[in-house]
């Protein structure tokens, strides 16, 4: 396997760095090949706050990941998130020289290439323009226009933005890290490609991937991605809540989050307590396991009211009501109940997202779990524009084929018209010489 068919999925996120190394294989499933982690300690609600401690934290990823997949990594695609991630529905227009050539994919990447020169306000920029649907000449609701004739070709548009200071403090941990991102992915896109099946997208789902410091939100109906959010909440809220309300360390509470925590207060039993160490010599502390999922249920709740609100102001609840529902992933997806919590809030059928479905088998088990939904959906993505890359190379090369055939041909055209221009002339001057003779044979 060449290595140029390898790809590397970098997850920087709130609680950890983590880079995935991967490669399809001939089934269509992604191997992963290895796998690095480290602590995220430059990194606040998804937006890079550090960039010393972020570099640091990228560097030991991806030098772990490389061991263990026994590979040089050099480039990555990268995730973005944040509470600055914006989203906006546009329409583009674009009108064709000739009705008689088929529209082609240069003409689809021409129009969505004109949506990334929209004028956007002071200090965002464009991160992904995704086609929703296609009308050719007035006829609307095509989603693969590639072959039809026609003259206008318009599409409507989901624009996704984000700041440009987040995106380029990404993009500078990267390189003095001495990477290079081939590629920028909305976290919750690439989470989507992870746990989503096809037939989810099309009945209309909701994803909710809760994170270190966001959630994020993304709706699907028809295949199509029709919304996008980001909540500014995630576990580390969590965590924070019960430091506070438990009076106790931050990494105790992240611990206590962990291992007894669950969305659901009603679910646990009164009489169960924890006993916590100490400090210095001073006396264990006892913490209920029922006000421990109390404070958790409250901070839940709030996320999860936002999440319904999104789904409300996107307009396509009762489609998802009907569709495939709720997929709840990410680290947060791990709380005990938290799909009865998320049913409960939103009146939606509710499940965990596992990035199970598109993995083939692995000596990495952790990777299952719906805290890497994001880092393998990267690999997914980095796979899928390597191929769009392939593709566009070919379409160049045969492009560049046929021009030289047409150069070719054009060449022998004017070669023959040339040859047959110097024998009419020379046809001519001989037939010429003859009319200047008379019948006795004397020039005239």
């Amino acid at each position: 396997m060449e290595n140029s068919d390898i790809v590397v999925g970098l997850d920087i996120g709130t609680t950890k760095i983590c880079a995935i190394v991967g490669l399809r294989t001939e089934h269509g499933k992604i191997q992963v090949l290895g796998m690095g982690k480290a602590e995220s300690a430059g990194v606040s609600r998804g937006v890079v706050t550090n960039i010393e401690k972020t570099i640091k934290g990228i560097k030991l990823a991806i030098e772990e990941a490389a061991a263990k997949s026994n590979c040089d990594i050099s480039e990555v695609v990268v995730g973005i998130a944040g509470q600055h991630i914006k989203s906006l529905q546009h329409r583009g227009i674009i009108v064709r020289n000739s009705t008689e050539d088929e529209i082609s994919r240069a003409d689809v990447d021409r129009l969505i290439e004109d949506m990334y020169r929209l004028a956007m306000p002071p200090g965002e920029k464009i991160i992904h323009v995704l086609p929703q649907e296609f009308t050719v000449d007035n006829e609307q609701g095509i989603l693969e226009p590639i072959g039809m004739s026609g003259i206008r070709l318009e599409a409507n548009f989901h624009v996704i933005t984000g700041q440009i200071t987040a995106a380029n403090n990404i993009i500078k941990c990267i390189d003095r890290a001495n990477l290079f991102a081939t590629d920028m992915v909305l976290e919750p896109l690439a989470s989507a490609d992870a746990v989503l099946s096809d037939e989810e997208k099309e009945a209309g789902v909701v994803l909710v991937d809760i994170g270190g410091g966001t959630s994020d939100i993304a709706i699907f109906y028809e295949g199509i991605i029709r919304h996008t959010a980001v909540i500014p909440f995630g576990g580390n809220s969590i965590t924070e809540d019960i430091r506070e309300g438990c009076a106790v360390m931050k990494n105790t509470a992240e611990a206590l989050k962990v291992k007894f925590g669950s969305a659901l207060a009603d679910e646990n039993k009164d009489e169960e307590v924890i006993s916590i160490q100490g400090l210095k010599g001073r006396e264990p502390k006892e913490v209920s396991v029922k006000n421990l999922a109390y404070i958790i249920q409250a901070r839940m709740e709030e996320i999860l009211e936002q999440v319904k609100y999104e789904i409300q102001a996107s307009g396509f609840e009762k489609k998802i009501r009907a569709g495939a529902g709720i997929v709840v992933t990410g680290g947060g997806a791990q709380l005990k109940h938290i799909t009865q919590l998320v049913e409960y809030i939103t009146g939606i059928d509710a499940r965990i997202g596992y990035p199970n479905e598109h993995l083939a088998k692995s000596n990495f088990d952790d990777i299952k779990s719906p805290m890497y939904s994001t880092g393998i959906g990267l690999v997914i993505k980095g796979l899928q524009y390597l191929e769009m890359q392939k593709e566009k190379e070919q379409r160049k090369g045969t492009k560049v084929v046929v021009e030289k055939e047409t150069k070719v041909e054009r060449e022998k055209n004017q070669g023959k018209s040339f040859m047959k221009s110097i024998l009419t002339k020379g046809e001519k001057f001989f037939l010429k010489d003859i009319e200047d003779i008379d019948d006795k044979g004397f020039t005239k």
